[in-house]
């Protein structure tokens, strides 16, 4: 009864992801990485809905890899979040439209406070796209469920691809297992970590 549909979903993220390698534009993942990598303060995502669950898992993993990260949600930004951005900072604005009003609706104080933007969207031409510094465009695809609703290929195309820069950033910098157990010492991975270094 449901294995067909289980299928079909894994079938159709994967090829979402097969996709999004080959529509990527790499020099400029590389000018962004570069900058995320150069920033004096936090990288902080901000994005509501499953955008913004995205961005909490990306968060973190930007963290625990060596990148100082938080997310700050898009509607509590405006209700006195914002303090917490930086002019030093550069904010991440996740909207798979770009035109999430929760999301969009920061930019304008953002840049008054003076941090660097970057959009993470499927649409270029979005009021997000056009006015964010940077933009990380991934291909605007049918999503996985039946109805074409759900934010399934969307959400899945930006967390391996937010997940794939931080990896790249932590593996430029030298990245090691000593530093990853500094920030996550408890845990199996901890546990493991931990016995690495009294064998050493």
């Amino acid at each position: 009864m449901f294995k067909d549909g289980i299928k079909e979903a894994i079938i159709s993220e994967r090829n979402a992801i097969e996709e999004m390698e080959r529509s990527l534009d790499y020099d400029n993942l590389e000018n962004i990485c570069q900058l995320i990598n150069n920033c004096q303060g936090k990288i902080i995502f901000l994005g509501v809905g499953k955008s913004g669950h995205v961005c909490k898992k990306l968060a973190a993993t930007f963290s625990s890899t060596g990148t100082p990260s938080f997310f700050v949600h898009g509607t509590e930004a405006c209700h006195g979040d914002l303090g917490m951005i930086e002019k030093k900072d550069i904010v991440i604005l996740m909207s798979n439209s770009g035109t999430t009003k929760e999301v969009t609706q920061n930019l304008e104080p953002i840049k008054k406070i003076g941090a660097a933007t970057i959009a993470f969207t499927s649409n270029p031409n979005s009021k997000l796209a056009l006015e964010c510094d940077y933009k990380i465009i991934y291909p605007k695809l049918k999503e996985a469920d039946h109805l074409n609703l759900a934010p399934t290929n969307s959400s899945t195309m930006c967390l391996v691809l937010g997940d794939a820069i931080a990896c790249a950033i932590s593996k430029s910098n030298n990245f090691t297992k000593d530093d990853f157990y500094n920030f996550h010492p408890n845990g199996a991975l901890g546990e493991s970590l931990r016995k690495q270094q009294n064998n050493k």
